[in-house]
């Protein structure tokens, strides 16, 4: 019991920590869901990527230094670029241009987008490179196995606690 401008605050730490136990359990579920769907997110546009693919010319508008763990020396770079995709809609996509190599201003790269896509910009090698993996999944799916185990414990727990008292 504790005093809140002069009223008395009762907390009941059985229900402070069923609350607790709750508000942990949506979170696992809730991250446990935004991972599985960023795994499927990421096999999909490599999957879409490999099938439709089609080359791109990209115009390298420009690049930031990414600075190293002491801030002292460049880590790799960020560039971006401007491209235009060879469909009907004719609308220019400026966006990062995957890796760390610096290019300047005005180069042109060779970049790959999914016909069905052309805001996703890849590069040859990086297309080349990647391939779909259930792994993504793991960390997912260990996360609601986890979210899982401990609704099950606290229903073992409960059933036991309610034979006995």
């Amino acid at each position: 019991m504790g005093a809140l401008r002069g009223a008395g605050v009762e907390v009941d730490p059985v229900r402070a920590g069923r609350a607790v136990l709750a508000l942990v359990l949506v979170a696992l579920v809730v991250v446990g869901i935004v991972l599985l769907v960023a795994g499927y997110r990421k096999n999909s546009q490599v999957d879409d990527l490999r099938a439709h693919g089609v080359p791109v010319t990209v115009t390298v508008v420009g690049c930031l230094g990414l600075m190293g763990g002491s801030g002292s020396n460049t880590a790799g770079y960020e560039c971006t670029g401007s491209y235009t995709p060879s469909d009907q809609s004719k609308k220019t996509f400026v966006e990062g241009i995957p890796g760390s190599t610096f290019y300047r201003s005005g180069t042109k790269v060779t970049g790959v987008v999914p016909s069905d896509d052309p805001g996703l910009l890849s590069t040859p090698s990086a297309v080349a490179s990647s391939h779909t993996t259930y792994t993504l999944y793991l960390v997912g799916a260990v996360v609601l196995g986890v979210a899982a185990a401990i609704v099950v414990w606290l229903l073992l727990r409960r059933r036991r606690t309610g034979a006995t008292g």
